[in-house]
């Protein structure tokens, strides 16, 4: 009689487990159906304006719209100017804080620059001096500028040259430098240079702070397409490995700490507000691009110029939400 029962339970176990329903994974035709179906959407939609504090930011088209999603097998699904650029600007404090835990590990982000929301605008001061000269999070300017000084180099061409490549391998291509948004923004970062200024005097830096500076505010002007975002944003979804060429960018064991850290401070002082929406780490940038990261699974990249309050794309996150709502994308909702 025992051996029955056993039998019987055993039966349960692992029919249950067989006749269990399977989580639901979109289809190539249902992704790329709502990927147009997000574009058509949103493409009309005149909310925001673009960036006016950086002369040539103000200047870029604010029509431009583009939509892309890659999987971790490396297909493609687009709508709109894919092709067209913009600068990464803050997108590019991602790629950087990859390249310096990959150099020295998750350990020395988490206890030399900080992994916390600082509870204040991205260029705070304050924020420094509130939290005993941590910068807090590598994706305020602070925090940013110090990742970017403590990457491995000899000299300031050494660490431009590795930043500059880390980029294009995450892209898979070279990348280029927008020189005329370099200019502009080289004209007018006296607040950054005062931030690593401060920063130096914490003892935080692993460089000279104006020329971290002159470094960081070239990787911002770094010019990306929509297809582009969503390859790189894509490489960290499929842990570290470029769906593309297949080629491990960053070891798989630091993208989890990576995507933590974009919840945090993704985008600005909405940050919260866009988790409590989708779920979804996410980093933006004033050039308008969003990217967001399905772990294991998608990369989503959106351009649109026009910025809200927060200095978010509008059309970006619509899109973006749609696409999570219609695919089921939330990881929360699992």
């Amino acid at each position: 009689m025992k051996n029955v029962l056993k039998v019987f339970i055993l039966v349960l176990i692992f029919g249950g487990a067989l006749y269990a329903k399977a989580p639901y994974v979109a289809s190539k035709s249902e992704i790329a159906q709502v990927v147009q179906e997000a574009y058509k959407k949103y493409k009309d939609d005149n909310g925001g304006k673009n960036a006016d504090y950086i002369k040539a930011l103000a200047e870029v088209d604010p029509k431009l719209f583009a939509i892309a999603v890659v999987d971790k097998n490396g297909n493609v699904y687009e709508a709109g100017d894919v092709k067209k650029e913009v600068s990464i600007q803050s997108i590019s404090k991602v790629f950087t804080l990859a390249l310096v835990m990959s150099e020295k590990g998750d350990e020395f982000v988490k206890e030399k620059i900080g992994v916390n929301a600082t509870g204040l605008p991205f260029n705070s001061i304050i924020a420094i001096e509130q939290h005993n000269g941590s910068a807090s999070n590598p994706f305020v300017n602070a925090g940013a500028i110090e990742t970017t000084s403590w990457v491995e180099a000899k000299n300031s061409q050494e660490r431009w040259s590795k930043i500059a490549a880390n980029m294009s391998t995450f892209a898979a291509r070279d990348l280029k430098v927008n020189e005329e948004v370099y200019k502009s923004e080289l004209s007018d970062n006296k607040r950054n240079q005062a931030i690593a200024k401060l920063l130096e005097a914490y003892g935080r830096m692993g460089s000279d702070p104006l020329e971290a500076t002159t470094v960081y505010t070239k990787q911002c002007s770094m010019s990306v397409s929509a297809h582009d975002l969503a390859v790189m944003s894509a490489t960290i979804a499929n842990h570290g490995i470029n769906p593309v060429t297949k080629t491990q960018v960053i070891p798989a064991k630091y993208t989890p700490k990576i995507m933590a850290v974009m919840a945090t401070a993704g985008l600005y002082d909405n940050a919260g507000g866009w988790l409590y929406t989708t779920g979804l780490p996410a980093k933006s940038g004033v050039g308008g691009g969003i990217i967001a990261i399905v772990p294991g699974e998608y990369g989503i990249a959106v351009v649109s110029p026009p910025l809200d309050v927060y200095g978010n794309s509008v059309r970006a996150q619509k899109a973006i939400a749609y696409i999570v709502e219609k695919l089921g994308l939330n990881p929360y909702a699992k």
